[in-house]
């Protein structure tokens, strides 16, 4: 299975969390002062569980599972922790950005653009980063900012195994409550191993299928062609690549010092000739994404997104 990295905003705080990479608990002085901290206001009761879909696929309903895991181990240590995965048809799972829901992904555009240079000019909007897979809504963010600093870094250590938020990356062995709960849910470091290899092989597969596809080709350069006709560049015409060119050709003219430290005036010019690009992207690519993404049910592939 693909290693994971999920941010998530914890009352303020970046938390990063490696799904699949966990390891064993950590030490019971993490539960030092649990009913001190128990006892400080909060968002409100949590719930008992989060229920996945019925049509959830498996690595869906295994996140429900990891979130559920998570938020017994924290109960046991005193804390509160509402599950909380991002529902795969809405804003915050993805849809609004990558066109496979026409309508919705033309209300985000026309507004973020692909969610690039909004971040400067609607650096708090809750819409804009659930609409790129953020977590701005988590709904342990009201308990955490309730409680004494002291007190949120005991949470994020309880969470993560670690006292630093950022201490943690992709691919790295977390302890705490998440690293007990990929233990659980996805077994012991070889399984996950195993599991891992296996959703790779997979990919690859899905991978050359997608990019092998005759209409799929065929829709792609006509998508190509479109985006050139407009005077957009077009870096890579792989049907699982196609759909990311013209974002990604934004981001990588970024300025160096990043968007959240840009003047607002060339901000809001930038989030202009953006969202220009970002919806004459999803008028080229509508025909093709049409295709795509059932194709890409039925073969899923975790690399580009079409």
């Amino acid at each position: 299975m693909r290693s994971t990295s999920v941010g998530k905003l914890v009352g303020g705080i970046a938390v990063v969390t490696a799904f699949a990479a966990g390891c064993g608990p950590s030490s019971s002085s993490d539960d030092a002062n649990a009913h001190d901290r128990a006892a400080t206001p909060s968002a409100g009761t949590a719930q008992d569980g989060a229920v996945a879909p019925a049509d959830a696929d498996p690595e869906t309903k295994k996140l429900y599972l990891l979130e559920n895991a998570v938020a017994a181990c924290m109960k046991k240590r005193g804390f509160e922790y509402r599950p909380h995965v991002a529902a795969p048809n809405t804003k915050a799972g993805g849809n609004a950005t990558d066109g496979k829901d026409y309508e919705l992904t033309k209300t985000f555009r026309q507004k973020y653009g692909f969610g690039i240079y909004s971040a400067a000019v609607y650096p708090d909007d809750a819409e804009r980063v659930e609409g790129t897979g953020g977590m701005a809504n988590d709904p342990n963010s009201a308990y955490v900012k309730a409680l004494k600093p002291s007190q949120q870094a005991a949470y994020i250590k309880a969470l993560t195994g670690s006292e630093n938020p950022l201490g943690q990356s992709q691919g790295s062995s977390l302890g705490g409550c998440t690293g007990e709960a990929n233990k659980e849910v996805y077994g012991s470091e070889a399984d996950r191993k195993r599991q891992w290899e296996a959703q790779e092989e997979r990919n690859r597969r899905s991978g050359q299928a997608l990019n092998g596809d005759e209409q799929l080709i065929r829709l792609a350069q006509d998508y190509a062609t479109c985006l050139r006709g407009k005077g957009l560049t077009v870096s890579n015409t792989q049907p699982t690549e196609i759909g990311d060119t013209v974002k990604f050709g934004i981001s990588a003219a970024m300025p160096a010092e990043g968007v959240a430290q840009m003047d607002r005036k060339n901000a809001e010019k930038a989030l202009s000739r953006e969202i220009e690009a970002a919806l004459a992207d999803l008028e080229c690519g509508k025909d093709f994404r049409s295709a795509y993404f059932p194709k890409l049910k039925a073969h899923p592939y975790s690399g580009g997104q079409g």
